[in-house]
C-alpha cells in the first residue's frame, strides 16, 4: 500500500495502520510536505502560483519507482486522496494499482469546490473542533454545520468551552490564542482548496474505494462526490471516529488494513 499524506496530523499517525496489516503487506507513506512546490503554496503571497496537476510529476515519479516492488494499491487520507486519484491517472497503464482508496477524501469536482470565502465558518469551526480533538486526545464540539453565528469569535467560544470541559485544553487558554491556531488551521484547509481550483479531475481509471469516517467532514453524504468519477466501480465503507481520529483508532484502523487486504 502506497498512501498519500497532506498534512494537518503527522505522518506517523498512520502506524494504527500499519500495525493492523499482517506483515506480508506493507505501508509506505508519501508525505506532501516533502514536496517544494507544495509546501511553498502554503507560503503568504503564494496564492495560485501552484496546482495540484504540478504536485503530479514527482509523486508518479516515486510511485513508478515504489512500483517495481510488486502489485500495489494506491491510497490518500483527506486532499491525499485527492492526490492519489490524479497520480493513478499519470501512471502508464502497465503500472498502475488494483485501485485507489480514499480515506474519507472529498471529491475535487466542480459541484465540491470551493471559494475561500463560499466555506461557512460554522463548518470550518465544525472540522477544526474534530482537528483540535484529535491532536489531544479527547472529544471537542463546536457548531453544526448551518448553524447560525455572529461571527468566528462566538464559534470559537463554544469550542473553547467544549475543548476545556474535555480536558484537551488547560483552563488558562485565551480566545485570542485559540484564534491563532484557527488561523493556521484553516490557512492549510485554504492551502489544498486553491490547489484544486483550476484542477478537474478525470474518470478514474481503476476502481474506487472510499473508506468514510461516521462522523465524515461532510454529513449525510453518501458518496463524497466521488461516484460520477467510478468508471471502474465504486465501493463505499464505514470506519468508526470522525475525519482525524479514523487514523488513530485501533477499531478504524482494523477496518481500513482489511479493506487494504481485500484487493
Amino acid at each position: 500500500m502506497v498512501l498519500i499524506h497532506p498534512g494537518a496530523l503527522p505522518a506517523t499517525v498512520h502506524r494504527a495502520t500499519a500495525s493492523a496489516l499482517p506483515e506480508t503487506t506493507g505501508l509506505t507513506v508519501l508525505d506532501l510536505q516533502g514536496l517544494p512546490a507544495y509546501r511553498r503554496t502554503g507560503l503568504p503571497g503564494t496564492a495560485g502560483t501552484a496546482t495540484l496537476d504540478q504536485l503530479v510529476p514527482p509523486l508518479v515519479a516515486e510511485v513508478t519507482r515504489l512500483r517495481e516492488a510488486g502489485p500495489f494499491t494506491l491510497g490518500g487520507w483527506s486532499f491525499g486522496g485527492v492526490v492519489a486519484h490524479a497520480v493513478c491517472g499519470g501512471l502508464p497503464a502497465e503500472l498502475r494499482p488494483d485501485r485507489v482508496v480514499l480515506l474519507d477524501s472529498i471529491a475535487a469536482t466542480e459541484e465540491y469546490t470551493r471559494t475561500d470565502d463560499a466555506l461557512e465558518p460554522a463548518l470550518l469551526l465544525g472540522w477544526f473542533a474534530m482537528y483540535l480533538g484529535a491532536k489531544r486526545g479527547r472529544p471537542v464540539s463546536g457548531p453544526l454545520p448551518g448553524d447560525a453565528i455572529r461571527d468566528t469569535d462566538e464559534g470559537l467560544a463554544t469550542v473553547l468551552r467544549s475543548a476545556v470541559a474535555s480536558g484537551a485544553l488547560p483552563g488558562d487558554v485565551t480566545l485570542p490564542g485559540l484564534r491563532k491556531l484557527y488561523e493556521t488551521y484553516v490557512e492549510g484547509l485554504l492551502h489544498n482548496n486553491r490547489l484544486t481550483a483550476r484542477h478537474r479531475p478525470p474518470s478514474a481509471v481503476v476502481p474506487l474505494t472510499l473508506i468514510k469516517a461516521e462522523r465524515s467532514l461532510i454529513s449525510g453524504d453518501p458518496d463524497l462526490g466521488w461516484g460520477p468519477l467510478a468508471a471502474h466501480g465504486l465501493t463505499v465503507r464505514s470506519c468508526p471516529g470522525d475525519h482525524y481520529t479514523m487514523l488513530g483508532r485501533p477499531d478504524a484502523a482494523t477496518v481500513i488494513a482489511h479493506v487494504i487486504q481485500s484487493a
